[in-house]
């Protein structure tokens, strides 16, 4: 059992850069083929060389794997693939001793169809846990009670034989929906937080969380307007005003911060998106009796990358405060070099990316690979295993491209397994395997190193306020200030120079594609001291 630890110490997350591991992906030992938690402890000593103050591990709880481990079925367990508690205890206590916290992922809005509080819920409409579902019978002729749909596609409702109604999900069928209006599952749910707490986690990364509540009334969710963009689902066509984000998902964040407050520096980060993401991150981190932070969608699925973007999402979140995270790619967005530059520019653009992100106010999240500037995956139809990808081919670009195994070694299986991976490995992301960047101090593993130990040394990037942000043409700038000191961060967004009319004042500390006080190259990134 843990100790409980001083909360008046001072946070570690604040400023943190945070590493993403993919555990399926990550490092197998067994030879099955898919990653495991003995191969992330053998590699955290890799990890911790990058220069990240944490890492955080999506599912590895026992799942039927029907969305790879988001379809949980024993919240306090691990999944044989992955290994036993005994393994997870051994990851704790190996990323301690080498400084690392770990934060691991809770699915607090929906368990698997095979959990037990399911089997129960479904039994009968009167038992113990009939209301720890969201269960709704039909309209009159025998259609779903409302219009909402799924994010996989087709209705959010699925007709239930047993208790002759519909119960609804916000993603796969194989996914219910918690009713997490009900107290006695909100208690449940800080029961499984309280016992990873007591293994020692250091933080939650809080999945989907305005996807927990729903609205008690069931009504139709209005159609969203025609913005030119192509839709491949049903779920694209409305404005979710109903289906998720009720304002009572608050009152629930205060019970999960009040818990986290016990065991001292507890770090909570969530998953929000949506229509009202903006609005909806800034309420659930007000003040200092909610969450520590929350990221959102803009950056992670934004189609390029411009100075309005940045810009743009920059000052949404300065205007309501609060303490935001970041990140550029994950198990669920396309990596970023190929969704914002050409394959010619993906060298100079992957160095400028992450200058960029490391330069950013608030905490940084690095996708495992992003290191390694891996590019997305094209994974065959006949080989894809993402159900969303499946259902929405070929107009719904796979997860599967950025969740394929790390490329530790330039070979055939990568140093990743000795059997047959789960997704293959790409001869494209195996030219950058990270034993050949390792010997290049040049390379994006190099220049990763060398950014996240700047953003570590200077309390202005790590912790400063951002001003000055402006965007002039391909032009990003930007001020990081703390105290007497201000660092100027200054990106070129395009392949194309950009002269700097008078050029800038102070020391440069960083220079990325050869930027120079007076001229920005095609990609360029520049941090002066002054």
């Amino acid at each position: 059992m843990r100790e409980k630890r001083d909360s008046a110490a001072a946070p570690w997350w604040r400023g943190a850069a945070i590493y993403q591991i993919y555990p399926r992906s990550f490092q197998d030992t067994n030879g099955d083929g898919v990653g495991d938690l003995r191969g992330i402890t053998e590699r955290l000593g890799y990890v911790a060389d990058l220069g990240v103050d944490a890492i955080w591990i999506s599912p590895f709880y026992t799942s039927p794997m029907r969305d790879f481990g988001y379809d949980v079925s024993d919240y306090c367990d691990v999944d044989p693939i992955f290994g036993t508690l005994a393994d997870f205890d051994a990851l704790i206590a190996r990323a301690h001793g080498l400084g690392l916290k770990v934060i691991v992922d809770q699915v607090y809005a929906h368990t698997s169809d095979l959990h037990p509080w399911f089997a129960g819920s479904r039994a009968a409409r009167g038992g113990a846990l009939a209301d720890w579902y969201v269960w709704a019978d039909p309209k009159p002729d025998g259609t779903p009670p409302n219009n909402w749909q799924s994010v996989f596609g087709g209705p959010a409702w699925t007709w239930d034989g047993r208790r002759r109604q519909y119960y609804m999900h916000t993603f796969l069928k194989e996914q219910p929906q918690l009713n997490v209006h009900n107290l006695d599952v909100q208690d449940a749910l800080l029961g499984v937080a309280r016992f990873w707490l007591e293994r020692g986690v250091d933080g939650f990364r809080l999945d989907a969380l305005n996807h927990s509540m729903h609205d008690l009334k069931l009504r139709n969710n209005p159609p969203a307007p025609d913005t030119g963009r192509i839709r491949t689902r049903p779920f694209d066509f409305q404005i979710k005003r109903y289906s998720q984000s009720h304002p009572g998902v608050v009152a629930f964040i205060e019970r999960i911060r009040a818990l986290c407050d016990e065991y001292g520096a507890i770090h909570t980060v969530a998953e929000v998106g949506g229509d009202k993401a903006i609005a909806e991150m800034q309420a659930y981190t007000k003040g200092e009796h909610r969450l520590n932070s929350a990221y959102g969608f803009d950056l992670l699925y934004a189609p390029e990358l411009t100075p309005a973007v940045m810009v743009d999402a920059l000052a949404r979140w300065s205007r309501g405060g609060g303490w935001p995270s970041w990140a550029f790619e994950n198990h669920d967005a396309p990596r970023a070099v190929s969704r914002w530059c050409g394959p010619a520019d993906m060298v100079p653009f992957a160095r400028m990316k992450i200058a960029l992100l490391a330069a950013l106010r608030g905490n940084i999240i690095v996708y495992q690979g992003e290191e390694l500037g891996l590019e997305q995956d094209e994974i065959p139809f006949e080989l894809l295993q993402d159900p969303e990808a499946i259902a929405n081919w070929p107009l719904t670009l796979s997860r599967d491209g950025v969740r394929t195994p790390f490329p530790w070694r330039d070979e055939a299986l990568g140093g990743f397994t000795t059997g047959t991976p789960w997704l293959p490995l790409s001869t494209k992301n195996l030219a950058r395997a990270a034993e050949l960047q390792e010997r290049d101090e040049t390379s994006q593993l190099s220049v990763t190193r060398q950014l996240l130990a700047l953003r570590k040394a200077h309390s202005a990037l790590r912790l400063g306020a951002l001003e000055s942000c402006a965007a002039d043409g391909d032009l990003l700038s930007f001020d990081r200030v703390a105290a007497e000191t201000r660092i100027r961060c200054l990106f070129n967004l395009s392949s194309n120079p950009v002269e700097l009319s008078g050029g800038v004042t102070g020391t440069p500390i960083l220079s990325i594609n050869g930027a120079t006080p007076t001229q920005m190259p095609g990609y360029g990134a520049l941090y002066v001291a002054g």
